[in-house]
């Protein structure tokens, strides 16, 4: 299978987010990218990806351009729509999500995110959405996804507001706190890609994308990384994956622009 030349670091993070989804997993999707990348890849090699969300819709056939887990796009053809209830007690409560896939605006060295608020909680400097159904998707999915852009605001040492939990403090926090996922497992940015220090539980490069340098991660992350040995180098992506993202997926630019 061809490899592109002609991409960009969005479409490769969109991409990669693809191939960490399988055919028949069960996959929890939050708002943005985390949509673009299940919808790629049940058009691709997981046409049997089960994709539910918040708002209720559970194995929908998605269709193009979603804007938002509220969208009616992301309910085309579901085996069900049931409710909020429904899809995080019935199904992400009971340990039948395989995976969480999620965004967030601050993630730190143990893979916590914030999506609460910027600053103080009494007098922050930024309000933002809030959980949703986030911390209930990274407190008790198998595993946890995570893609967002890779800037150094973003990537800080410790979140302003825990809202999703990663390996809270270190190793054995989750077990104590008694969440029963397996928290965090892949971090996949428009630079590279991040997993977790078996051990330490603390955030290290895994692979860099084409044209990355280690360096160039590090600047853009307020905490020291771990490095995995060897770095491996991203994957460009296929060039009929990259089509059919161009194409079907996003072929509005809703989220490629």
């Amino acid at each position: 299978m061809a490899l592109a030349r002609d991409y960009t670091l969005t479409e490769l993070m969109i991409v990669e987010g693809a191939r960490n989804l399988e055919n028949g997993q069960v996959v929890f999707v939050g708002t943005g990218l985390p949509v673009a990348s299940s919808v790629l890849a049940q058009r691709t090699h997981a046409p049997g990806l089960i994709v539910i969300a918040e708002t209720g819709p559970v194995a929908p056939s998605v269709l193009p351009d979603v804007m938002a887990v509220s969208d009616p796009r992301i309910w085309y053809k579901a085996v069900r729509i049931g409710s909020l209830v429904d899809v995080l007690g019935g199904i992400l409560q009971r340990g039948l999500c395989d995976v969480g896939f999620l965004g967030g605006a601050q993630i730190d060295r143990y893979g916590n995110l914030n999506s609460t608020c910027i600053g103080d909680w009494h007098h922050p400097k930024v309000r933002l959405v809030g959980s949703g159904g986030a911390s209930d998707i990274a407190s008790c999915a198998r595993r946890t996804l995570v893609i967002t852009r890779h800037e150094k605001r973003r990537f800080v040492p410790r979140c302003d507001y825990i809202t999703s939990p990663g390996f809270l403090d270190g190793p054995g926090a989750r077990e104590r706190a008694g969440l029963p996922g397996g928290g965090p497992d892949r971090i996949i940015t428009d630079l590279g890609v991040m997993g977790f220090h078996p051990d330490t539980k603390e955030m290290m490069v895994l692979s860099l994308h084409p044209g990355v340098s280690f360096d160039d991660v590090q600047k853009e992350t307020g905490f020291d990384l771990l490095r995995a040995d060897p770095i491996e180098e991203t994957k460009p992506p296929e060039e009929d994956v990259l089509e059919i993202l161009r194409n079907e997926v996003d072929a509005h630019g809703t989220y490629l622009k």
